[in-house]
């Protein structure tokens, strides 16, 4: 069994009345030149009462004698109805902070265990589309923990995640191989690749 296994049988249109996780509005504003205008997006019903985001997306390393390796997922999505590789996620519960999120989320989705080290500044990942945000979050993790040698991730009924990883120094590559084999890429997976693929260019 494996996220490909997922497949599609049908779409249709949702009602408002009947959509748990997001609602679509019409948004009317004015434009620079005073000019009316609207505009069609989405929103998440999702979001706890008094959080500032949505998620948070994880960036965890393992530190190996081989070289440092990101920890990825590849997990069906049935929008696009892909499989797409995707890092360690979640939405955040209420009252949780995003470095509580991602510690949670890490282990329930891969089992490794891990303390958060560094958090970035809100993200929206399509604002011409939906108001969706995460704070990405880096968490560390200490392999010399009996734990992160023996994983037990905590999945949902409804979660079919597969984890692996990918070497820091080929993850670029790695990236442009598992497009040709039909995945379908996460834009934080690709940012994150393509970030280090010009850091190295540049000799920054």
């Amino acid at each position: 069994m494996s996220a490909s296994d997922s497949k599609i049988l049908k779409t249709e249109p949702l009602n408002d009345e009947d959509a748990r996780w997001t609602k679509l509005v019409l948004t009317t504003y004015t434009d620079p030149l005073g000019a009316t205008r609207t505009w069609e997006s989405g929103e998440r019903r999702t979001r706890p009462k008094g959080s500032e985001i949505d998620g948070v997306g994880i960036v965890a390393i393992l530190e190996k004698e081989s070289g440092p390796e990101i920890i990825l997922q590849k997990q069906f999505r049935p929008p696009i109805n892909k499989v797409t590789i995707e890092v360690p996620a979640g939405l955040v519960d209420a009252g949780e902070t995003a470095e509580q999120a991602a510690v949670r989320e890490l282990k329930e989705e891969t089992g490794y265990i891990g303390v958060a080290s560094e958090t970035s500044p809100i993200m929206f990942n399509d604002p011409g589309f939906c108001n969706t945000n995460l704070r990405m979050v880096h968490v560390s993790i200490d392999m010399s923990n009996p734990a992160n040698q023996n994983l037990k991730p905590e999945l949902e009924d409804n979660e079919f995640i597969e984890v692996f990883t990918v070497p820091l120094k080929d993850f670029w590559s790695e990236c442009i191989r598992l497009e040709e084999e039909g995945y379908a890429m996460d834009a934080r997976v690709a940012t994150i690749a393509e970030g280090i693929e010009l850091a190295k260019r540049f000799k920054l």
